[in-house]
Parts: structure tokens; sequence; C-alpha cells
């Protein structure tokens, strides 16, 4: 007779467990995350390929009808799986604060992207337990490309292991931001213009993209000034789970800090010495 699967741990015993049903907890949850990012990317490319028709927040940057239709599909899975947990989302706010588990979603990272055709925006999931980051899916459906992490469980690229770059020099390494403007008009300005002068060599391939291109391996850090939880959301497992770092522009390993660095960990030190110069 084939056993009945037993029911999810209760929320307020996570941390109590035993290490491998705590394991086994986050990886059920890094699973069911990968599949809804995936899920919901599905949905943006339905919108995706031209210019798409927007409207401007409150804050000034842009929303699409596929930002909103994707965020309540996330929500609507996870409250039908796990409906006591959290939903930190940045179309449509949190839900059910206090949880000991939230979901903090983006459901388009780099939505100027989307709206043009290009095809570097993701969905992105992060999940924490008791205020610590346990999973990070990054999910970029024009490139069928997923980057999934959970604490103790590693980080994969498309279903297979990946590993941050072992470049330890930063004259041979690429360092990406979002927006150069951006940087440059803010203190730590001076600081990127001798990291570009340092660097192999520097671009724009910015947002989320950037930071899954330093968990692969492909880049050696991503800097943003700027970063929401939701845009952070997933990469401090990520970073680390790659083997690297994931902190905000003053050195803190948060999601929450309002900015973010991922590195593959040799250079980080020094490229926030540089910054902050």
């Amino acid at each position: 007779m084939q056993r009945k699967r037993p029911a999810p741990h209760p929320l307020q015993s996570i941390l109590t467990e035993s290490a491998v049903s705590s394991s086994e907890h986050v990886r059920e949850l890094l699973e069911f995350a990968t599949t809804v990012a995936q899920e919901a990317g599905a949905l943006t490319l339905r919108h995706f390929g031209g210019l798409v028709n927007h409207e401007a927040k409150g804050d000034g940057s842009p929303v699409t009808i596929a930002d909103r239709e994707a965020e309540e599909l996330i929500r609507k899975r996870v409250e039908q799986r796990f409906p006591e947990h959290s939903i930190l989302g940045e179309e449509y706010g949190e839900s059910n604060a206090g949880s000991p588990v939230r979901w903090i979603l983006d459901p388009i990272d780099a939505t100027r992207s989307f709206m043009r055709g290009v095809p570097l925006y993701g969905v992105l999931i992060g999940i924490e337990i008791e205020a610590e980051s346990v999973v990070g899916v990054a999910h970029f459906p024009p490139l069928r490309e997923t980057i999934a992490a959970g604490a103790g469980l590693g980080c994969t690229w498309n279903g297979k292991p990946c590993r941050v770059s072992p470049v330890d020099t930063i004259e041979s390494a690429v360092i990406c931001t979002t927006d150069v403007e951006r940087i440059l008009s803010r203190p730590q300005g001076a600081g990127w213009r001798r990291i570009q002068q340092r660097c192999s060599f520097s671009r724009t391939w910015g947002d989320c993209y950037g930071h899954a291109l330093v968990a692969t391996g492909r880049i050696e850090a991503q800097v943003d000034p700027v970063a929401a939880s939701w845009d952070a959301g997933p990469f401090l497992t990520i970073a680390t789970e790659a083997g690297g770092r994931f902190t905000t522009l003053d050195g803190e390993a948060t999601v929450h800090g309002g900015s973010g660095i991922s590195s593959n960990g040799l250079l980080h030190d020094e490229i926030l010495r540089e910054l902050g110069g």
C-alpha cells in the first residue's frame, strides 16, 4: 500500500524541527516557488514581444497588466498551498503580515525592459522564515533561464549546479550596474568611476539579470544603488548558495536595505571600499 504523504509542518515548529526536516521544508518551498515562478513567467510571455501599454504608479515607475496578472497568479497559488503564509508583493503590498514565513514577490523585475520587448526581465520570488532568507528564485521567461537556490541546498541554473566565478582581481573582473547615471548621481558615484577605470570592463546588463549573471559565474559583480525588498528578494539566498555574497552598499547582508551588491565574494570588500571611499 502506498504511504500517505505527511501533512506539512506547522509554522510555529519549523525552526524546532530536526535539521533534516527543516531541509525538507526548504526544499518543498523551493520546488513550489520554482514551479510558480515559471507559471507566472509563461503568463508574462502572452504580453511580451513589442511595445506594451503601461500606467505610472505613485512613485513614477511603470506598471503593466502583465505585472498585475503575474502577481495575482502567484498570490493565488501561494494562498491555496500555504494559506497561513505572508505575501509581500510590489503591486499589491503585504497580506497576512506577521506570519513566520513570508513570500517576497516581484512579478516582473525590469518592467521597462519588458515594455520594450527586451528579454532581460525576470519573475522574482524570495522566501523568508523568521526574517531569514531561505529560498530565492529568479526566472527569465524569454531566455528560458531559471536560477534557484535554497538555504543549504546549493544554487542551480536550469536544474544544474552553478557557482560564482573564481576571478580575484578587479582588473580582471566584469562589473555591472543597472543605470550608470543613477549611480553617478549618488554619493557612490566617484567610487563607481574608479571601479570602471580599474575593471576589465563594465556594462549595464542590469536589474535582476545582472545578479543572475553573478550567480552563474558570467560576471563578477552587480551593483544596484537602489533596490526595494522585492527587487532584492531572491538574491541573498542565490548569491550565498552559489558561493558569493549579497549585501547592501553599506555591507549589510539583507534584502531590505534599499540597495544591493551581488559578487563572487572574492571582490566584495574591495568593491565596498571603493564605493565608500
